[in-house]
């Protein structure tokens, strides 16, 4: 019978080994060993017990002549937590796993403690899991205990150490920057907290240390880096999170080139570690206009090639009027080549119609061209010799067959359209069995102003960018021409990071301010102690932030951060494990001078 409850851990019970230490050379040995209960089950004489701990599972062995341990070991189920000391011994022949890294050997238990019995749990602790995403979020430490995300968790924190062993050996500090900081707009909503000392005033979460690293540049921390937790109030997708981290690096008196040379050696060697022996080549790098040109997409995936043309000029003076009249109005025609697509059916090209025009597009216009010849709603209004332009300069025709897919419109619905077109086609039909696979591409030369609705400039991503030396004469008269200094590192069709060479003289910094929208008293208001501070000699700088989680989860081979987070949120930005955000009480309400207003209606 089970012995009487005790609340402290006796240290008798102290472990000689964890589960998954334990091989053919510890035969003989007494050892002592704790964690969870995986399954119990009974064959002849013999009961067996599966125990697990975060390095592993063995196998526990207990023979009915042993009537008092056998009663305790068939009352154990799945996640009663216990320890057992025994002898190691090797399994007969037939039972060896060579599946498992205990799987040679056995304990023969001698004693067992219990230290918890488990309700039973909401769903099978396994990674063959069938429970829904919020089930698994509300039970999370239960979620946590499946194989995959021990070894997801694992995988992090070796990224994690494997960066700050990478650049500490680089000559760069890590300095933690504060979580209570100045509201600036940054692009993303802040989360804001109250301060109890100063009624009416309010802190924010950091959406970034953007600033904060600048300050340590002009205090002569010439390498910084930052393993920093940063908290945005945005609209949540499968690759963002309201709390994330990032790798934060910021360096002085360095080029775009300097700053791609340290961020390559690092990815690389997290990717590839000591594999990286053939990997020494730069990743190539793209400015954004060829990039939203030939891959209509920012982020490209190039694991296939699959590249856009620009066919305008042979529709502008078409019989397809559709297409003619677009390239008129200053709009695009371009296309995609598809080889495999001459097999496709009907449904199958109705399908892909249907997704270009949900990205934006009037249409999708098609040509394909086999053995058996050619096929197109186009032949209608196209002469002989206009359709062989088209099949040349796509380089297509019936000794080399295609499916062509052409769109036109305005640019911008053309390249999100064919975009999004481009990533369906090759993720589903050109990358099966390539998901080991990781492509690198910098993306640069990215605007630095989008123009707003109504009039007016918004920075395309911070404002503290420096603009090209070349297109600075541009902010005056036509800013949307100006590019920055603006570079994005892009890894299988996921932005990795994002960084910039910046601004670190007062009077251009105060000048993008100013095209922004933003007076000189305003601009003083938010951002004065970074004017100030470039006042007593800030060094020419610039830096890189890369997704922690999005790396663990390109690296292991997932689509979704959360399962790289011990502690995700929902898509409504809820834990649902401690049910947060929560109500307040009314008094600490108002110690914090807050009263909440209820929505009328």
């Amino acid at each position: 019978m089970e012995r009487s409850v005790k609340y402290h851990y006796d240290p008798k019970w102290k472990r000689t080994h964890r589960c998954g230490e334990l091989g053919g050379a510890d035969t003989g040995r007494n050892v002592t060993i704790a964690g969870w209960v995986k399954k119990v089950r009974e064959f002849g004489d013999l009961t067996f017990l599966d125990l697990w701990d975060r390095t592993g599972l063995i196998q526990l062995v207990v023979e009915a002549s042993q009537p008092s341990l056998h009663r305790l070991f068939v009352s154990l189920r799945a996640e009663d937590v216990i320890a057992c000391r025994g002898t190691v011994k090797k399994r007969p022949p037939e039972m060896v796993n060579l599946k498992m890294a205990t799987g040679e050997v056995e304990i023969v238990v001698e004693e067992i403690e219990i230290f918890n019995r488990s309700e039973v749990p909401p769903f099978n602790v396994s990674d063959q899991i069938k429970a829904s995403d919020d089930l698994r979020l509300r039970y999370r430490y239960l979620d946590l205990r499946r194989d995959k995300m021990q070894r997801n968790l694992e995988l992090r924190h070796r990224l994690a150490l494997e960066t700050r062993n990478f650049l500490s050996r680089q000559g760069f500090l890590e300095i933690e920057t504060p979580m209570l900081v100045k509201r600036t707009p940054e692009g993303a909503r802040d989360y804001l907290v109250p301060s109890r000392l100063q009624p009416g005033k309010f802190y924010a979460l950091p959406q970034s240390p953007q600033l904060y690293k600048q300050i340590l540049m002009v205090a002569g921390f010439d390498r910084y880096f930052q393993l920093a937790r940063c908290l945005r109030d945005e609209d949540l997708r499968a690759d963002r999170q309201p709390e994330h981290t990032q790798i934060d690096i910021e360096m002085s008196f360095v080029t775009e080139e300097e700053v791609f040379a340290v961020t390559e050696s690092l990815i690389k060697e997290l990717f590839y570690g000591e594999a990286d022996k053939g990997r020494r080549d730069p990743f190539p790098r793209i400015d954004y206009e060829q990039a939203m040109s030939r891959y209509g997409s920012d982020k490209p995936d190039l694991r296939f090639e699959l590249e856009i043309s620009d066919c305008s000029k042979l529709f502008a003076e078409s019989g397809f009027e559709a297409f003619a009249s677009a390239v008129r109005q200053g709009g695009v025609v371009r296309g995609i080549s598809f080889p495999p697509g001459t097999a496709f059916s009907n449904n199958q090209i109705k399908k892909l119609e249907k997704q270009v025009k949900s990205a934006g597009a009037k249409g999708l216009a098609t040509v394909k061209v086999d053995e058996t010849g050619l096929s197109s709603p186009l032949d209608k209004f196209l002469g002989g010799d206009e359709m062989d332009r088209i099949l040349s300069f796509f380089e297509a025709g019936t000794g080399n067959p295609s499916l062509l897919l052409l769109v036109a419109g305005s640019r911008e619905s053309v390249e999100k359209s064919l975009g999004d077109l481009r990533l369906y086609l090759g993720r589903t039909y050109l990358l099966k069995g390539r998901n080991d696979e990781f492509k690198f591409l910098w993306v640069n030369r990215f605007p630095l102003f989008l123009p707003v609705e109504g009039g007016g400039w918004e920075p395309a991503h911070h404002i503290f960018s420096m603009p090209l030396e070349e297109d600075i004469p541009f902010l005056d008269q036509d800013p949307g021409r100006v590019r920055g200094h603006l570079y994005d590192l892009v890894c299988n069709g996921t932005e990795l990071g994002s960084g910039s060479i910046r601004i670190h003289r007062r009077e251009l910094q105060e000048k993008l301010f100013k095209i922004i929208g933003m007076d000189q008293a305003a601009a003083e208001r938010k951002f004065g102690f970074l004017l100030r501070a470039f006042e007593f000699g800030g060094p020419p700088h610039g830096g890189i932030a890369l997704g922690l989680d999005r790396l663990a989860m390109i690296i292991g081979g997932e689509s979704s951060i959360r399962d790289y987070i011990a502690f995700p949120k929902t898509q409504s930005a809820a834990s649902l494990m401690e049910e947060a955000p929560s109500e307040v009480e009314e008094e600490i309400l108002r110690e914090l001078h807050i009263r909440i207003e209820k929505e009328e209606g």
